[in-house]
């Protein structure tokens, strides 16, 4: 039972109790976590940048986020091997509530979404995510996807583009209509990264594909910058104010500071007013983030299982990315969640356990402090063609193109309404109709398998010598509302029918052992046909009820009628009780 423990347990710290206090924790493990570590660390540092430029904030935020979110989820959560911090799912959603709210109303929805996670482990809806069908994920994932890369477009050819409009399709023909001034020096230094980033991995080594790229990109915009053609970097995108009055530009080199998280700047450049209109306003965003961090946290934690063979604590993981969540944004950073790529580079460069991951929050801090001049030399396309085979990455393609080959009708339906949905409108959206249309989709497959047989003319039951007028139906399938409407209305059907024709039906025996489940709809059915039964004079003999069909007749009053119904154990009961004398039955 020890796997079913971890799916409810619920405990603070549950991965990193596991792993370093429950298992043997020495000096080698140690030195694999902190290899292990570091690179991941490196990996993150030009990743979480880009994050939160495409977020829609400056890039320090998404270093903020890795160091102070990565460090206290590892600590915290669920899951051994996840790295938490900025990732490509959120964008989409991060990027209109920076635009509408500036960074004070996303640090504001990031508590929020935190305090809504901490809720749903409380409720112990950690296998929630269990239910969301795959062409669900795929649909709303491939549609970030394209949102993602399509943003990328104006710096990966430098387009001199004002603010983009919030809607898809207007977005798409502002860009396409800014195209013919692409700028060739940044198309060269994205191209260039772009390239490398698609090559590299022939190489096979052990180095991840986007630093070389990132490093080439940047010197290749650093030799265009001196020969006098201009190409974007972070240090003449952005710049910061300290504390002292001192600026400077690209990242400040200091540690996050410790403020409300509604005292940073709005829309407008000036502090957010807190207010429980604002709240409300940003309710819908919050539990959207909170929804996609859940989905996304406890999917990474899943294939990890599958890599590692360990088991993650699902409401325990939910825990920690709440708590993650809540804290962060009171040193600047903005929402975070597990990421897939950088867990699973985690675990293939060695590590041991949730140390790594806080390791790896430290090596971003150490990189904050000391590499902050360097950073603001990484260009901007090189930065958008990095961001281009993250929306890749995380499209899954290949997955997507084999869903659309093989699987059924329905399951292709769901995917294309999702992707649709969350590219032209709203994530949230997508997810609900496609969660709903999957429902609906199921609830019909499964109605359809529900049937009814007339068996009376069965060797069994015409061995048994019924009286003379007599069926016997067998039922096969769940009996809930989608589905017993239509089975008993055949019944009552056939019983007018004979009514017309003037052939007697005394009465009727429904076969149930292949009834599994009897719901709400399906008992209300199941009465009505009993009711017309009993002022047509037609007797209705249930016969061989499993269980939960049983449970639920007896929990809503339902007993036998004598001269209308009858219970019997099994259908050889039942055909013996029908063919004994009438003076016996």
């Amino acid at each position: 039972m020890p796997h079913r423990a971890h799916l409810f347990s619920l405990r603070i710290g549950h991965a990193l109790r596991e792993s370093c206090l429950n298992e043997t924790y020495n000096l080698q493990r140690l030195s694999k976590d902190l290899l292990a570590g570091i690179t991941v660390g490196i990996i993150a540092i030009p990743l979480s940048m880009a994050l939160a430029i495409a977020s829609g904030v400056a890039p320090q935020y998404g270093l903020y986020t890795a160091i102070i979110a990565g460090f206290l989820i590892a600590l915290t959560g669920g899951s051994r091997y996840s790295i938490s911090g900025p990732t490509a799912a959120f964008v989409v959603i991060l990027y209109p509530v920076a635009q509408q709210f500036g960074l004070g109303g996303l640090l504001l929805a990031s508590l929020l979404s935190g305090l809504i996670l901490i809720l749903l482990a409380l409720l112990r809806l950690g296998r929630l995510i269990e239910y969301i069908p795959e062409a669900v994920t795929l649909g709303f994932t491939g549609g970030i996807a394209v949102s993602i890369a399509t943003l990328q477009i104006k710096d990966f050819f430098g387009l001199s583009v004002g603010q983009l409009p919030e809607r898809y399709l207007p977005k798409v023909e502002a860009l396409l209509l800014a195209l013919p001034g692409s700028h060739w020096p940044s198309v060269l230094v994205a191209g260039l990264t772009l390239v490398i980033m698609l090559l590299w991995p022939r190489l096979k080594t052990p180095v991840p594909a986007h630093l070389p790229a990132v490093l080439v990109g940047s010197l290749l915009a650093l030799a265009l910058n001196h020969l006098g053609w201009q190409v974007d970097t972070i240090g003449s995108r952005f710049s910061y104010v300290l504390a002292d009055g001192s600026q400077g530009q690209g990242i400040p080199p200091v540690l996050p500071e410790l403020a409300w998280p509604w005292s940073h700047p709005g829309a407008d450049g000036k502090p957010l007013e807190w207010s429980w209109a604002m709240v409300q306003a940003l309710l819908p965003s919050a539990f959207a983030i909170a929804m996609l961090g859940a989905i996304e946290s406890l999917l990474c934690a899943v294939v990890l299982d599958g890599m590692t063979g360990k088991r993650h604590s699902a409401n325990s993981e939910l825990l920690g990315q709440g708590i993650g969540n809540v804290i962060t944004p009171f040193f600047g950073g903005i929402t975070a969640t597990a990421a897939i790529a950088r867990s699973a580079a985690n675990f293939r460069a060695g590590a041991q356990s949730p140390l790594a991951a806080m390791i790896h929050a430290l090596v971003v801090l150490l990189a904050l402090l000391s590499l902050s001049p360097l950073l603001a030399y990484l260009p901007m396309p090189a930065m958008a063609a990095l961001l281009l085979m993250v929306a890749w990455n995380m499209s899954e393609a290949p997955k997507a193109v084999h869903l659309l080959n093989t699987a059924p009708r329905g399951d292709v339906l769901v995917f294309l309404t999702c992707l649709l949905l969350t590219i032209l409108f709203d994530m949230v959206i997508a997810i609900t109709a496609g969660i709903l249309l999957a429902a609906v989709l199921f609830m019909q497959e499964m109605a359809a398998m529900t049937q009814v047989t007339d068996i009376t003319d069965g060797k069994r039951v015409r061995d048994a010598q019924l009286p003379a007028g007599w069926r016997v139906f067998k039922i096969n399938g769940p009996l809930f509302f989608a589905a017993a409407e239509r089975i008993f209305g055949e019944l009552a059907q056939l019983h007018r029918q004979q009514q017309r024709s003037g052939e007697p039906l005394p009465g009727m025996i429904l076969y149930l052992d292949g009834v599994t489940v009897l719901d709400a709809g399906g008992l209300s059915a199941l009465l009505k046909l009993m009711d017309q039964c009993r002022h047509a004079g037609v007797s209705l003999w249930l016969a061989d009820m499993q269980q939960q069909p049983l449970r639920t007749l007896r929990h809503a009053g339902v007993r036998p009628e004598p001269g209308v119904t009858a219970w019997f154990p099994t259908l050889q009961a039942a055909l013996e009780r029908a063919a004994a004398p009438s003076d016996q039955a």
